[in-house]
């Protein structure tokens, strides 16, 4: 489902841009953030106690506000990426994001890993490969990009920060809440996103030909980005931010399938072997639960040292000694400690 949403923005943007010349990836993340300021956000103003708005404000804004950057600038990186680079290079190198993204788990989650999980994302990453080979028998690189260079770090930087991103919203979820996560990244995303598009993109909003198939692409992309931001969380808290990522590795083939009717793609059957190799991969990986490392215990003192004997005979000295008494009815009992 949550392929299904991504292949829905997708598919609106590519809409948006090869019918209506539009590119605004900035201010469609903007709808976004908005629509998560005003449902999420308004429902932790409505809370009290600890969990309130004002509370979060006060004890986490600045973590809130690193994650909102993160959250906003690898959404913009990896769609400006397209503009330098090809989609093969595209493909390929945003999954760098899954390696980062075990590794952040490993440190900050104390994930652990069976050798299933490593032979998961492999057979996962092998499907990728089969999807891009796809792509070039299929002739979809047209597109050779402008600056090959500054189009792959877009990328990598992107994947990182998504990394990041998801780390954080798993610890979050499962630590906080949901609502927390989603209104703090309404929030600050609306703000960050909001000042960015003033500076980068008012002029491609001011000629926006706007008509009412327009403003439908539009609504239809909000309302699917709106969905996958809503619905992540509740399938990280369930499994793992590393599993989702496996499991969305499909959306690109989701969208490949709308754009043989909408856009007229050549088909290949690589396609569908692409799409079998990493289920296959993503099912492996669910299979088996990952683990989480206890903390480290303190090391205890192995010596009776002379301050470690004294310890222990101060101790002694201020334990309480075990009484046990037994009366009856009427009788008065003086119990005397020294």
């Amino acid at each position: 489902m949550l392929s299904l949403f991504i292949c829905g923005t997708a598919v609106t943007s590519q809409y948006l841009a090869e019918k209506y010349q539009v590119n605004t990836p900035m201010f469609q993340s903007f709808i976004n953030y908005s629509l998560l300021l005003l449902v999420y956000t308004t429902m932790l103003a409505f809370r009290t106690g600890s969990d309130s708005l004002w509370q979060i404000l006060k004890h986490r804004w600045w973590k809130y506000l690193f994650l909102g950057l993160a959250d906003v600038e690898a959404n913009y990186m990896i769609v400006k990426a397209y503009q330098y680079t090809t989609l093969t290079s595209v493909q390929l190198l945003d999954c760098f994001g899954i390696p980062v993204l075990m590794a952040l788990s490993w440190f900050i989650l104390r994930a652990r890993y069976r050798l299933i999980h490593f032979l998961a994302v492999a057979i996962c990453l092998l499907g990728v490969g089969t999807m891009v080979g796809a792509d070039i028998l299929a002739g979809r690189q047209e597109n050779e990009g402008s600056d090959v260079v500054i189009g792959d770090v877009l990328v990598l930087l992107g994947a990182s920060l998504y990394a990041i991103s998801n780390v954080s919203e798993e610890y979050i979820v499962k630590n906080l809440s949901r609502v927390e996560f989603l209104g703090m990244v309404g929030l600050f995303g609306t703000i960050i996103s909001g000042l960015q598009l003033a500076i980068v993109e008012h002029r491609e909003l001011m000629r926006i030909p706007w008509n009412w198939k327009i403003a439908l692409l539009f609504t239809v992309f909000a309302l699917c980005m709106f969905g996958l931001y809503s619905f992540m969380p509740v399938v990280i808290e369930v499994t793992s931010a590393t599993s989702v990522n496996l499991g969305i590795l499909t959306a690109d083939l989701y969208s490949l399938f709308f754009g043989l009717f909408l856009f007229y793609c050549k088909f290949s059957g690589l396609y569908i072997l692409s799409f079998v190799i990493i289920m296959v991969g993503f099912i492996l990986y669910c299979s088996t639960p990952t683990r989480t490392a206890e903390p480290t215990a303190l090391p205890q003192p192995g010596s009776t040292g002379l301050d470690n004997a004294a310890l222990k005979l101060e101790e002694n000295d201020s334990e309480t000694p075990a009484i046990t008494v037994q009366f009856t009815r009427g009788e008065t009992v003086v119990v005397s400690t020294d």
